[in-house]
């Protein structure tokens, strides 16, 4: 991820979306499709573009709008880390030991 300026996960279905969290904790702006979990995982760190006719289209303007929009790129990149925090080894315990205790 040193020295990238976008971080574009353009899956039609994903699992997780480990990489996502691995681009935002190097500080790398992320772009992602709305495939599988990637969505949730996502959140608002992120530019999220739909799948669909028009995603290609819609994907290329997002590259374009993070590599011209310094603001963007900075907004981005500070979520990124706040979001990343949510999926710490401590917080998903907690919240699978909840799941399991009801």
């Amino acid at each position: 991820y040193l020295g990238a300026r976008v971080y574009v996960q353009p899956s039609v279905t994903e699992g997780f979306g480990l990489p996502v969290l691995e681009a935002m904790v190097m500080g790398v702006p992320v772009i992602s499709s709305d495939g599988g979990a990637l969505r949730e995982v996502v959140g608002e760190a992120g530019i999220v573009v739909q799948l669909g006719a028009n995603f290609v289209n819609s994907l290329a303007k997002a590259i374009e709008r993070i590599i011209d929009d310094k603001k963007l790129q900075n907004t981005l990149i500070s979520m990124g880390y706040e979001r990343v925090k949510e999926f710490s080894w401590e917080i998903t315990a907690k919240q699978t030991l909840r799941v399991i205790t009801g």
